[in-house]
């Protein structure tokens, strides 16, 4: 029995190379209106060093200039002190003409001064761009970190720890500009027959297939999160209830695209969506909770139309209509 469920979890798995791959080759030629995919971590990394780099340089550039104003005012500052210091000299009629006795011992030494000088202003130079250096590829070491926290290493969408910070910013967001907000919850039917059917390699790649779907379902203002387990949370930006159907239905075309793959011997995959849509006053936790049990809510509904005891489930992700009024 072992071996054969491990055997039904290799073809599943080599399905991926075969089935899934053409599948979601047309779902990421599909257009999506408006819309651009979501950035990730990594392109988030990405666009941070390139701006550290960028302000290196315009450090670089200040430092040149600074070093060329302290030269030239040194230049200045000299020539002025001696007019101060030998005003005959410059006041002559004819030709500028002065003498100046030193000895050789005080020439070396003031000689051996302005090379020490240099060469230490120099050096700490060099010290401080190094230091500087090191403090910035720190700061973006610690940066590549935080994005990497944040980032689920299966799927490669968001993660939970990052949920706070990115309501925070969403909710913010839609306060100040007035702009409607929606929450989508989703979960995977009966992902667990797909573990005891297919082995946990096959699960992995049914959610990182999954979290694909919905990346490019969304547009790049919004943002896909893996909630939990086989659970993951849609945050719409300037998007009412409505809007947020236009979203399931496109989640529900690409769904059905994948099935028709035949990417799972003898199963159908679908979805449970809860919505909840953003209203003044309203926590992120209540927003949460609301579609949580809207989501629960559409899977009691359809519960009765799938057939206990069997792989197959009804195809498709369904939409609660019970969210909130704004």
């Amino acid at each position: 029995m072992r071996e054969n469920l491990w055997s039904r979890s290799g073809k599943s798995v080599g399905l991926k190379r075969t089935c899934g791959a053409s599948s979601y080759l047309r779902l990421r030629n599909q257009p999506v209106d408006n819309s651009t995919k979501p950035a990730r971590a990594g392109h988030d990394s990405d666009n941070v060093l390139a701006n550290v780099n960028w302000q290196l340089r315009k450090l670089e550039k200040r430092d040149g200039e600074l070093w060329l104003i302290v030269t030239a005012t040194g230049i200045l500052a000299g020539a002025g002190l001696l007019a101060v210091l030998l005003p005959a000299a410059f006041l002559k009629s004819g030709s500028l003409h002065f003498e100046i006795t030193v000895s050789k011992e005080l020439a070396c030494g003031l000689l051996v001064l302005l090379t020490l000088a240099n060469t230490y202003i120099v050096s700490r130079r060099i010290e401080f761009r190094k230091l500087r250096q090191r403090m910035i590829s720190t700061a973006m070491q610690n940066e590549l970190i935080r994005l990497q926290s944040f980032t689920d290493p299966l799927t490669e969408i968001y993660n939970r720890r990052s949920l706070e910070e990115l309501a925070s910013r969403f909710i913010g967001q839609a306060k100040r500009l007035g702009k409607p907000l929606t929450f989508l919850l989703i979960d995977v039917d009966r992902f667990k027959q797909v573990n005891t059917r297919f082995g946990h390699l096959t699960g992995d790649f049914v959610l990182t297939e999954i979290a694909t779907l919905l990346k490019g379902s969304i547009r790049g203002t919004d943002v896909a999160i893996r909630y939990g387990g086989d659970e993951f949370l849609i945050a719409l930006s300037n998007t009412d209830a409505a809007g947020a159907a236009i979203v399931v239905n496109r989640i529900q075309a690409f769904l059905n695209d994948w099935n028709q793959t035949s990417n799972l011997e003898d199963f159908t995959v679908s979805l449970s969506i809860g919505m909840a849509e953003w209203t003044d006053g309203k926590t992120l936790d209540e927003m949460l909770d609301l579609a949580d049990r809207n989501m629960y809510e559409e899977k009691l509904h359809r519960a009765p139309s799938s057939a206990p005891g069997h792989g197959t489930i009804a195809t498709g992700a369904w939409l609660s209509q019970t969210g909130p009024k704004s």
